[in-house]
């Protein structure tokens, strides 16, 4: 079964009172639209086709960075869901299997869930998603027949006994290609706002004869977001729903509400999270890490047994070997840390690439930027940087070798070698005790002239 898969993603979303459009807004580091995208691409699809309308440059930008085979399509009035699918017929003229229609501003509906879809589908012309909803307010109500849909009912227009039934219309639809469009073209704005709504062809397709009906999923698939208030609530779904699969695949989280995490984060078996951790976009920990508490991750991999924090922040670009320590205040920014090498306190490590079993002194710094371009420091397997040792880049430390403590290095150390580079001690006897006398006196005389 060849499947198209269309997001409806042309909505201002007023409510947000944003200039940016409503599907671009994010969870969990990544865009509601990501997340559709996201869940559809785990069908597979032949055709990904987007309708956008408000915000259109932006919302093309944003797909194409995500999937740039997708199609993105202007809707420039919106008037309906029937309307917005209809902009999708040119893209998919030569396309002969299912489409599944999408909500750009309903990003949870899982993958098992579209799975079920497609299963109601072979025996179905029509398969329509619904939720069983605890207050179903005015929604559409789904009216079923043993396992066929007889019809939706809008709110406004349900009986007393209909009203009461709570399997609700989530607007999602899979249909075949060519009777999706042919069912549209029938389709009126029988509606006080004039539009056209994509489930009116739901009873057109009784009416000839169409075999319809209805899966269920969970309410919280079907959230859909309108407003920064939704947006949040949202955001803790969505966390709560990471958070409880992290602990599932054998993750400990001490204190799992503390935690938050990206749309992407990948985390091996047998970590540890402690609390008050955030993992940005593009973090991948492997099994046996410790994330101490208070930590700040992203665009980083770290490998096994590694032990991070606490208080630490690997930025883009970090790249940790097996058995690495990173310590309290360290930031790490597109470097590559060796196996088993620490960088245990109060240091800067950017743009460097560490060896094996080195140890970086507290208060370390790699000078890496000299105000117009970056460059790489380079420490040897085994060396030993000198705690408060600046690195000025670029610059190499061999194999081995160590810096001394308070050094200024800007010339490559060789394997092995000690490097001093500090400006020599001088000491006069006497002195601090003379400054200090003549200091209290300026006060004194500053005091006494107030």
């Amino acid at each position: 079964m060849t499947i198209a898969l269309v997001i409806l993603a042309a909505g201002k979303g007023t409510r947000m009172n944003s200039e940016k459009p409503k599907v671009l807004h994010e969870i969990g580091n990544a865009s509601m639209l990501i997340h559709t995208m996201r869940s559809g691409a785990t069908l597979s699809p032949e055709r990904t086709v987007i309708v956008a309308g408000h915000g259109f440059e932006q919302v093309r930008k944003e797909v194409a960075d995500y999937n740039p085979n997708a199609t993105v399509v202007l809707q420039k009035e919106q008037k309906g869901t029937a309307h917005a699918v209809s902009f999708c017929r040119e893209a998919l003229s030569d396309f002969d299997g299912d489409v599944i229609v999408l909500y750009g501003d309903t990003p949870f509906i899982r993958p098992e869930t579209l799975t079920k879809m497609l299963k109601a589908r072979c025996d179905n012309a029509i398969v329509v998603l619904g939720f069983k909803a605890k207050d179903p307010e005015k929604y559409g109500r789904l009216v079923m027949k043993d396992h066929s849909l007889e019809r939706i009912v809008e709110y406004a227009d349900a009986s007393a006994e209909e009203r009461n039934i709570k399997f609700c219309n989530s607007g999602v639809i899979l249909a075949k290609c060519d009777q999706l469009f042919d069912l549209i073209d029938s389709v009126q704005p029988q509606n006080a706002q004039g539009e056209y709504y994509l489930t009116d062809i739901v009873g057109t397709a009784r009416e000839r004869g169409f075999s319809v009906t209805a899966v269920c999923c969970n309410e919280t698939e079907t959230l859909g977001i309108n407003s920064r208030a939704q947006l949040a609530e949202a955001e803790e779904v969505f966390q709560q729903r990471a958070r409880n699969e992290l602990m599932h695949q054998g993750i400990t989280l001490q204190q799992p509400n503390s935690v938050m995490l990206s749309y992407d984060t990948v985390i091996g078996r047998d970590t540890v999270i402690e609390p008050n951790v955030y993992f940005g976009p593009g973090v991948t920990i492997e099994s046996d890490v410790r994330i101490q508490a208070f930590s700040h991750l992203e665009g980083c991999h770290v490998s096994r047994m590694s032990v991070i924090g606490p208080y630490a922040r690997l930025r883009p670009g970090a790249e940790l070997a097996e058995n690495a320590r990173i310590g309290n205040f360290v930031e790490i920014k597109n470097a590559l840390i060796g196996q088993g090498s620490k960088v245990n306190h109060l240091s800067y490590i950017g743009d460097a690439v560490v060896g094996a079993t080195a140890n970086i002194g507290a208060g370390t710094i790699t000078c890496n930027y000299d105000g117009v371009m970056k460059h790489q420091t380079i420490i040897g397997d085994h060396a030993f940087i000198g705690s408060n040792t600046m690195l000025v880049a670029p610059v190499t430390i061999g194999n081995e070798a160590m810096t001394a403590s308070g050094s200024v290095i800007t010339k490559n150390v060789p394997n092995a070698a000690l490097a001093f580079a500090r400006a020599e001690q001088v000491n006069k006897p006497g002195l601090a005790q003379k400054l200090f006398e003549f200091l209290k006196t300026k006060k004194a005389k500053r005091d006494n002239s107030e």
